[in-house]
C-alpha cells in the first residue's frame, strides 16, 4: 500500500491517557479492492465505526492525549481482532455479505495482517513504550442503534476485560449523567471477542483501560460529538483522579 495503514495524532501529548481507534476509517486501499461491496455497504457501520474518529480526536484535544487510529476499513482487517480470529476478515457482517473475504488463502490473510494489523500494533507499541507504566489506554468505538432488527437502548457502553479498575471508577460517576443510558460491557462484552486491543495493549502491560462504545446516532454532528466528548470526560477525569490517588497511597 502507498498510504499508511495507521495515523498517529499528537504523539507527544502529555496526558496519562493514550487513545486508540481501531475502526476509524472505511478506506479500501486499491491493493485490496472494494471486496465486492455495494457503495451503501462501504458507508455502513459494517465497514467502520461512524463518528468514532471524530470523537477520539475531540478527546485527544481535550486531554492532550496521543491517538493511534487505523486508516483501513475493518472489513479489510479488523485491528480489534487477533490474526487467528475468523472475524478479523469477516465473510459476513450482520446482514452484509463480504465476497472479497470468502475463501481467502493463507497468503492473502497474511498480507492483510502484515499491511494493516502489524503496523497498527507497532504504532501503538511505540507510543506506549515511550511512556511510563501508569499509562491509561482508552479505545473509542461506536455501534449501530439497530442490530439484526433489535433496537438498543444503551447509549454509552463501558467495556473491560479482566481489569475493571477504570470502568468501576467511571461507573461511580454515572449519576452525573442522569439523562444517559450508561452500562457495563454493553452492547458487547469479553465473551463477544471484542476486547482484543484491551488485552494486547493494556492488560498485558498492567495499564488501566476502558473500551468506549457510543451509539452512533449520538455522533452525527460536530455539536453532538462535542457533547458526548464532554459527557465522557465527566466520567473519565474524576475516575483518573481517584485512580491516581489510590495508586499514590500504596
Amino acid at each position: 500500500m502507498t498510504e499508511s495503514a495507521v495515523d498517529v495524532v499528537n504523539p507527544e501529548g502529555k496526558s496519562r491517557v493514550v487513545l486508540l481507534c481501531e475502526h476509524a476509517s472505511n478506506r479500501f486501499p486499491e491493493v485490496f479492492g472494494d471486496l465486492g461491496l455495494a457503495a451503501d455497504d462501504i458507508e455502513s457501520h459494517a465497514a467502520w465505526d461512524p463518528g468514532a474518529l471524530a470523537l477520539a480526536k475531540r478527546l485527544s484535544q481535550h486531554l492532550d492525549a496521543p491517538l493511534v487510529a487505523s486508516t483501513v476499513s475493518r472489513l479489510i482487517y479488523d485491528c480489534n481482532r487477533p490474526p487467528e480470529a475468523p472475524s478479523a476478515t469477516p465473510v459476513k457482517s450482520e446482514l452484509i455479505e463480504v465476497p472479497g473475504n470468502a475463501d481467502l488463502s493463507p497468503a492473502e490473510k497474511a498480507q492483510r495482517v502484515a499491511e494493516v494489523y502489524d503496523p497498527f500494533c507497532a504504532a501503538v507499541a511505540k507510543v506506549l513504550d515511550a511512556r511510563d507504566a501508569g499509562t491509561i489506554v482508552v479505545t473509542v468505538h461506536s455501534f449501530t442503534p439497530v442490530y439484526f432488527g433489535q433496537h438498543r437502548k444503551v447509549e454509552l457502553g463501558l467495556l473491560h476485560d479482566k481489569d475493571s479498575r477504570l470502568v468501576d471508577l467511571m461507573l461511580e460517576q454515572r449519576a452525573a449523567l442522569p439523562h444517559r443510558v450508561v452500562e457495563r460491557n454493553q452492547p458487547y462484552g469479553p465473551d463477544d471477542g471484542v476486547t482484543h486491543s484491551l488485552q494486547k495493549h493494556a492488560v498485558s502491560r498492567g495499564c488501566p483501560n476502558v473500551m468506549l462504545e457510543l451509539r452512533n446516532d449520538l455522533l452525527t454532528t460536530d455539536e453532538n460529538v462535542e457533547t458526548i466528548a464532554n459527557e465522557i470526560l465527566t466520567l473519565l477525569i474524576p475516575a483518573i483522579e481517584k485512580l491516581t490517588n489510590m495508586e499514590n497511597q500504596k
